[in-house]
């Protein structure tokens, strides 16, 4: 890395961000999908963090990223003036909040990407109680409706209506065990319980490019849906991140099997909020548009 004498130069904890969802996403692809920034400002970030260092921090090439020496020396720092940038922010915003706030979303979701920002956020705001609910879509919708949550997070279709604030999109991708035979001519599906976004995105574009399928496997919990994949009794639709790496990523291609939409994940917040609720939907907006989790 280029050594100077002069001052030291000060960071954009932006340019950080994008280097590190670069990294954890593999590709300036996936990075400017989670940001939800084109690539073209992703690249020109990155090189503006490379410009003021001196040094490259990354290598592209078809299949993924590699970090050079002196990206890996400085990912984990990136990583730590992140999280320490956040925790002083939170802090000093609102140090004494109290209450309860009750939160929903998908477990999918919630397992994959709010258990870090719940965890800094119950770290900053010790005398909050978060009460987290994980349920279907529609089920969390009408929970909702009823009262029953101060924040909601849904899956929607990109094709409706616009409900809440979006603060995810991501690609659906079909995932089968690596000993999946070719689906053309019947699909058995693995799915969970009427109504879920997913079952419906993966039937409609079945039924749309005139394959055959069935359900063979339903079950409301991911666990139990996975281990089902996993035991071949047949495939099913997740977000391309949550992809578990003992499975495998259908190529549609490939397996004659229609492409997906991409799916959007919106915010829903009370009407007369909390502080406590007001304030964790910032946390929760500010890490899921940055890529922070």
């Amino acid at each position: 890395m280029t050594k100077s004498t002069g001052i030291p130069p000060v960071i954009d904890t932006n340019l950080l961000r994008t280097f590190v969802a670069i990294v954890d996403c593999g590709s300036f692809s996936g990075a400017a999908e989670r940001l939800l920034r084109g690539q073209s400002a992703v690249s020109l970030q990155m090189k503006r963090l490379e410009d003021r260092l001196g040094t490259p921090l990354v290598e592209r090439s078809r299949q993924r990223i590699t970090l050079t020496p002196d990206g890996e020396l400085i990912v984990d720092h990136a990583r730590r003036i992140l999280q320490l940038n956040e925790e002083l922010v939170e802090r000093i915003a609102e140090p004494e909040l109290s209450g309860l706030v009750r939160v929903g979303a998908p477990e999918d979701f919630a397992t994959t990407h709010l258990q870090e920002v719940l965890a800094k956020f119950a770290h900053s705001h010790p005398k909050v109680v978060l009460e987290m609910t994980c349920e279907l879509t529609m089920q969390l919708f009408d929970r909702f409706a009823a009262g029953g949550l101060d924040l909601a997070l849904v899956k929607r279709e990109p094709t409706t209506a616009p409900t809440g604030r979006l603060v995810w999109r991501e690609t659906l991708v079909w995932v089968g065990n690596r000993d999946i035979e070719d689906a053309a001519n019947s699909v058995s599906l693995v799915v969970s319980p009427v109504p879920c976004v997913y079952r419906k995105r993966a039937t409609d574009a079945l039924d749309k490019a005139r394959i055959d399928w069935r359900i063979a496997y339903t079950c409301g919990a991911l666990a139990g849906s996975l281990a089902a994949v996993r035991a071949g009794m047949g495939i099913t639709v997740l977000p391309k991140i949550m992809v578990p790496t003992d499975l495998v990523i259908l190529d549609p291609a490939g397996d004659k099997l229609p492409i997906l939409d991409d799916t959007e994940i919106a915010l829903l917040e009370a009407a007369r909020n909390s502080p406590p609720a007001a304030r964790l939907r910032e946390v929760i907006e500010h890490a899921l548009h940055r890529g922070n989790v």
